[in-house]
């Protein structure tokens, strides 16, 4: 594996880090194993929060949620709020719609809303381009399917894509918006490294901090469109991930921590 070659003057010695998502429900989360092994101060805070579109603003889509054969379901978010969507527009999901979901987990996750043994699920294996393979193969045994997207506003475009270049019948349901927490207690804690996964965070930083100025913090990005974000907005990109060598973002601080840190083991 390539080597990772880090900026020398801004290799400092890391002993603080801010995590831009909600804190892991259990133990055993890998964070966890840093900060034992390593000695560090690591906290969590969701950057951004999921608001509900409204049934008024829904409507406003002129979305017929019934005319819909197929979903697709890329988060366990977008379960939640599409289901408690239709819950106040008063539908009741046809037991013959087709589910389409990014993972097992997503697919095991219907069953808080619906009978799961009695309905037609395909998943992929946890990635955008695995879902539309299951899509692609759906849509051999079934060309007349007509796909419901439930999503945020902010989001990828690849699965819109890929249903509009393969000429597929779908609709695009906005049905939360991301939008900015309040991180205004944050303004006089400092971190050696802050950590994101999504635009949507670096979106959040400034919007609460519109004045931020990088200087000696480190920041991590996970995946290209975060990196882009990250660039978008002048900021230098410490750490990234994934990369071959370090294929997680857990894998990607702990390298970067052991140059800076000078840890030799």
């Amino acid at each position: 594996m390539t080597e990772i070659k880090y900026d020398k003057k801004r290799l400092k010695k890391v002993e603080s880090i801010l995590i831009s998502q909600p804190e892991p429900s259990n133990d055993a989360s890998p964070f966890y194993k840093l900060v034992n092994k390593y000695n560090l101060k690591v906290d969590f805070r969701q950057f951004e929060k999921l608001d509900p579109v409204s049934v008024k603003d829904f409507r406003k889509q002129k979305i017929n949620i019934l005319e819909h054969t197929a979903i697709i379901f890329t988060s366990r978010n977008a379960v939640d709020h599409f289901f408690k969507l239709t819950e106040g527009l008063k539908i009741n999901v046809p037991t013959d719609m087709k589910y389409f979901c990014i993972s097992e987990q997503t697919a095991n996750y219907l069953q808080k809303y619906i009978v799961i043994r009695k309905r037609k699920i395909f998943t992929g294996n946890r990635t955008p381009l695995e879902l539309l393979d299951a899509i692609k193969e759906a849509v051999k045994k079934f060309p007349d399917e007509k796909f419901l997207f439930p999503c945020s506003d902010v989001r990828k475009k690849l699965i819109s894509k890929f249903l509009k270049k393969n000429n597929l019948d779908y609709s695009e349901a906005i049905i939360y918006n991301t939008v900015p927490n309040d991180l205004s207690d944050l303004e006089d804690v400092f971190y050696d490294m802050l950590v994101f996964y999504s635009p949507a965070g670096i979106h959040s930083l400034f919007k609460n901090f519109p004045k931020f100025e990088q200087n000696n913090t480190r920041i991590a990005g996970f995946g290209p469109t975060t990196q882009k974000a990250i660039s978008k907005k002048k900021l230098i990109l410490d750490v990234e991930a994934p990369l071959p060598s370090a294929p997680s973002m857990v894998r990607a601080i702990e390298l970067y921590i052991k140059a800076a840190n000078k840890i030799t083991n």
